[in-house]
């Protein structure tokens, strides 16, 4: 009777028709594209975050000019 753990003699992974890969390959691919998602992701957010403030930036009242308001008195004599 044969041992019920037996080690295969090959590795497991993808086996096409011409060719296979090899499981370790593909976990290495699957992690380095999940890592460069999420580096991809943190990087989006700060430049994001940074688009954000400078445009607030722009529309921050101190930095406006004052532009000349007419008085009351200027309108009605236009009239």
């Amino acid at each position: 009777m044969p041992p019920i753990t037996q080690q295969s003699q090959h590795e497991s992974g993808l086996n096409l028709v011409v060719f296979s890969i090899p499981q370790s390959f593909l976990v290495q691919i699957g992690s380095a594209s999940i890592l460069l998602l999420l580096t991809t992701g943190k990087v989006t957010i700060k430049a994001l975050e940074s688009l954000g403030q400078a445009s607030e930036e722009i529309f921050r009242g101190d930095r406006l000019p004052i532009l000349p308001f007419p008085e009351d008195n200027e309108i009605k004599s236009h009239r």
